[in-house]
C-alpha cells in the first residue's frame, strides 16, 4: 500500500464521522421548518410568535459564537463536538416538559438551547472538513458536506411528519378541542426523546472514535485586525451579503409551513422538503457548473436576479392557480405561490459558496479574522422569518402572509447589489 493510499484510508473514518455530524447538524436546523407550523396550529400562534421559534433557534449563534470558539480552544476539536452534542440532547429533552405544559416560552427555550448546542458542533466539526483531508481537495469535501446538510433538510419534515402528524389528518382548518391539542402536543415526546438519546450516544461515541485532534496555529490576533478587516468593503458589504441570505433563506425553508397552514394544506409539515429539494439540486448544479459554465460573480447575479422575480411573483400571485402543480404532474396539487417560495431553495442555493470567496479575496493575512467576521452572517436566520412575522401584520390569514414575503424583496436587491459592484470596491471613498 502506497503512501498516498494510507493517508486516504486513514482519512476515510473521520470524514465519515464528520458528514455524519453534517446531516445531523441539517436535520436538527430544518426540522424548525415543520415545528414552527405543529406550534402555531398546536398553540394557536400568530405569525409572528410562530416567527420567534426560529428566532430563538438563530439568535443563539449571535450569542454563543465566541463563547464557543473560547470552549474548543480549552477543551479541544473532538470534546467540543461531544458538548455540543451534550447540549442538542438537553434540548431535545427540554422538549418533553414543553409538550407537556404547552407553555411557549419552554418551547422557545428549548430552541434556544438547540441553538446553542448546535452552533457549538458547528464550531468544532466545520474545521476538519478543510484539514482533515489534502488542501486541493477541500473545496469537494466543503460541496459534499453542503449537500448532506441540505439533504437532511429534505428529509427532517417528511420523518416529523410520519411520526407525529400521521395520527391527526384531517385537522388543518379544524377547531381543536383541549384534547385535540393535548394529543398533538404529547405526539412530540417521543420522538423529542429518541432523537436527544440518538444525539447523546453519538456524542458519547464521537469521544472514542479515532478522529485526529486538530492543531491551531500559534499565533495568537493581533489587536485591530477586525477594524482593519472592516475596511475592506468587500468584506464589510460581504458580511451584510450573508445575513439577508440567511434571511431569505430561513424565510424560504422555515414560513413555507406556516403559510401553507393558512392555505389550508393538510400536508404543511413536509413543506420544507420542496425548498431544500430545490437547494440541493442548486448546490448539485452550482458544482456542474462554477467555474466551468459561469464564473462566481455571473452565479451570484443570476441567484439575485431569479430571488427578486420570484419575491413578486409570491406576492404577486393567485392563490388560487395550481398551474404548476399541473404541469408537474403532483399528486397532491398545490397553489403556484406555494410551489414558488419552495423554488426560491434553487435561487439560494448558490449564494453563500460564491460570496464567501469574494468577500475574501484580497485580505491575505487578514483571512481567517474575515472568515470569523462572515459567519456571523448566519444571525441573518434569526431576524428573516421575525420581520417576516411583522410584516404579515400578526393576523393568520393567507393574504397578509402571502404579501408578507415582499421583505424578501430588499435583500434579493441588496445581493444584486454587491454581485454587480459591492465585491469589487477596494475602498469607501
Amino acid at each position: 500500500m502506497t503512501m498516498s493510499e494510507t493517508n486516504k484510508q486513514s482519512s476515510l473514518i473521520p470524514m465519515a464521522i464528520v458528514a455524519t455530524l453534517f446531516f445531523i447538524l441539517g436535520f436538527a436546523t430544518w426540522l424548525n421548518g415543520s415545528l414552527m407550523p405543529f406550534l402555531q396550529q398546536v398553540l394557536q400562534l400568530s405569525p409572528f410568535q410562530a416567527s420567534l421559534i426560529i428566532f430563538s433557534f438563530y439568535i443563539a449563534v449571535t450569542f454563543t459564537a465566541i463563547p464557543s470558539a473560547m470552549i474548543i480552544r480549552k477543551v479541544g476539536y473532538k470534546n467540543g463536538m461531544a458538548l455540543g452534542m451534550a447540549t442538542m440532547m438537553v434540548a431535545g429533552l427540554l422538549f418533553i416538559p414543553a409538550a407537556k405544559t404547552q407553555v411557549f416560552a419552554l418551547f422557545l427555550f428549548a430552541q434556544l438551547v438547540m441553538g446553542a448546542g448546535q452552533t457549538l458542533l458547528q464550531t468544532a466539526v466545520n474545521p476538519y472538513v478543510v484539514r482533515i483531508g489534502p488542501e486541493e481537495s477541500a473545496a469537494a469535501r466543503v460541496s459534499v458536506m453542503g449537500i448532506l446538510n441540505k439533504g437532511a433538510g429534505v428529509v427532517a419534515p417528511i420523518v416529523f411528519t410520519a411520526l407525529i402528524l400521521s395520527d391527526f389528518k384531517g385537522f388543518v382548518g379544524k377547531e381543536l378541542s383541549q384534547a385535540d391539542i393535548d394529543a398533538m402536543a404529547n405526539g412530540l415526546i417521543l420522538p423529542y426523546l429518541g432523537m436527544a438519546l440518538f444525539i447523546g450516544i453519538l456524542g458519547f461515541a464521537v469521544t472514542k472514535m479515532p478522529l485526529p485532534e486538530l492543531i491551531d496555529d500559534a499565533d495568537e490576533q493581533q489587536p485591530g485586525q477586525v477594524k482593519k478587516a472592516l475596511a475592506h468593503p468587500s468584506l464589510a458589504l460581504g458580511i451584510v451579503a450573508l445575513f439577508v441570505y440567511v434571511a431569505v433563506e430561513v424565510i424560504a425553508g422555515d414560513t413555507i409551513g406556516s403559510f401553507a397552514l393558512s392555505l389550508g394544506v393538510e400536508q404543511y409539515s413536509v413543506m420544507t422538503s420542496y425548498t431544500m429539494g430545490c437547494m440541493v439540486l442548486g448546490y448539485f448544479l452550482g458544482i456542474l457548473l462554477i467555474p466551468r459554465v459561469l464564473s462566481q460573480q455571473a452565479a451570484l447575479t443570476i441567484s439575485a436576479l431569479l430571488g427578486c422575480v420570484l419575491t413578486l411573483a409570491i406576492v404577486t400571485g393567485s392563490n388560487e392557480s395550481v398551474v404548476i402543480s399541473t404541469l408537474l404532474g403532483l399528486k397532491s396539487v398545490l397553489p403556484d405561490t406555494l410551489l414558488l417560495i419552495a423554488v426560491l431553495g434553487f435561487a439560494n442555493a448558490i449564494v453563500w459558496p460564491a460570496v464567501w470567496p469574494l468577500a475574501l479575496s484580497g485580505l491575505g493575512k487578514l483571512t481567517s479574522v474575515g472568515s470569523g467576521l462572515l459567519v456571523m452572517g448566519i444571525a441573518g436566520g434569526a431576524f428573516g422569518p421575525l420581520f417576516w412575522g411583522l410584516a404579515s401584520g400578526g393576523v393568520k390569514s393567507a393574504e397578509a402572509q402571502q404579501m408578507a414575503y415582499i421583505v424578501m424583496l430588499p435583500c434579493y436587491l441588496f445581493i444584486l447589489f454587491y454581485a454587480v459592484k459591492g465585491h469589487k470596491m477596494k475602498s469607501w471613498k
